[in-house]
């Protein structure tokens, strides 16, 4: 009996070494995911959308993601200079590009297909510091049942907004804050030269009921009839438009204002391999496609015009000059902010 009892006790640990040599085995075998930090200025719908996609593509990394609007990551990033926090820039205004470019902080990378993208969707070194994905461009959101209510025409144009009419019925976003915002401010400033431009915003500004911290805010508050107009961009409208908003969308006769959203490898990442492949991935056909159901220009040529958008989207665009925009940012919203700040929206 006790070599019966011998033999089951050493055949149950020989079972439990075995089982416990398996378990060690599998913890050891499986590969630790590599964590890659994403600062975004996208939009948290596209965010919702994009990153499921990417992470199926990219099984083996952990994307973590900081979406903040424009000016505030922006702000962050140059905080962040000396010791940087972010691996990658996704989807950040070509304005901001350009000063971090200017800075020292972007690490220069062609991410595989970089030869597909349009020659104005990215930086002109060879490799590029940013490449672009898409554009957004500055509309105007109607709301067409406050418009009746209060007898407001609809607006074609910057010009048409000044109309004393529309008075604390506009609704536009902060540019300190907003790259919308910023984008709006610096078409206007480009197109009219600077003494005329700041002269329409002071007109412009007695229309203002408030100035919003985000750029989509304007819209969506028009879409919800708080407000009759909302100065926002365009594939927000298009958004709340095909979900039922009484919304109209209007693209301004002087041209929209746009701003590319680029990419970019931050200078100084510890997980450089991995950074890369996150943004060969923004590039690609795939990320491109899901790119285009929000924006009616995107970096390649060949995808469709999102449902809502007119499909001259493209030949619409005021041309803007984002050099200019990213050398002047700092005076414009000095001046700006001292003239109109005081109507941004409280926390």
């Amino acid at each position: 009996m006790s070599s019966f009892r011998a033999h089951r006790r050493l055949a149950v640990v020989i079972a439990l070494t075995l089982i416990l040599a398996i378990v060690l085995g599998a913890c050891g075998g499986a590969k630790k995911k590599t964590k890659v930090v994403i600062y975004t200025a996208k939009e948290n719908e596209e965010i919702a959308e994009y990153i499921p996609v990417a992470e199926k593509a990219l099984p083996d990394l952990d994307l973590e993601v900081l979406r903040l609007s424009t000016g505030d990551l922006t702000a962050r990033l140059l905080a962040e200079k000396d010791n940087p926090q972010a691996d990658v820039i996704w989807g950040v205004a070509a304005t901001s590009m350009l000063i971090f470019e200017k800075e020292g902080m972007l690490e220069p990378y062609a991410p595989k297909g970089v030869e597909k993208i349009l020659p104005q969707f990215k930086s002109p070194k060879d490799p590029p510091t940013w490449v672009g994905v898409d554009a957004y461009l500055t509309a105007f959101c109607v709301n067409k049942e406050v418009a009746k209510k209060n007898n407001l025409p609809t607006p074609t144009s910057w010009k048409d907004l000044l109309d004393p009419v529309y008075k604390g019925h506009i609704v536009m976003p902060n540019p300190a804050s907003s790259g919308t915002g910023f984008m709006f401010v610096s078409s206007v400033l480009q197109g009219l030269g600077e003494e005329e431009g700041w002269n329409y915003l002071d007109k412009l500004d007695d229309n203002i009921a408030i100035y919003t911290k985000s750029g989509s805010k304007p819209c969506k508050l028009a879409a919800a009839g708080e407000y009759g107009i909302g100065i926002s961009f365009a594939f927000v409208a298009a958004r709340l438009i095909k979900d039922g908003a009484p919304l109209e969308m209007v693209l301004p006769a002087e041209g929209s204002g746009y701003e590319v959203e680029a990419n970019a490898l931050v200078k100084g990442t510890d997980v450089p391999e991995a950074a890369k492949r996150f943004l060969d991935w923004a590039i690609s056909d795939e990320a491109m496609a899901l790119y285009a159901k929000y924006f009616a220009v995107v970096a390649k040529p060949g995808f469709p015009v999102p449902e809502g958008m007119p499909p001259d989207t493209p030949d619409r665009l005021f041309p803007m000059d984002f050099k200019w925009s990213s050398d002047n940012r700092e005076a414009i919203l000095k001046q700006w902010t001292e003239r109109f700040a005081a109507k941004t929206e409280k926390d």
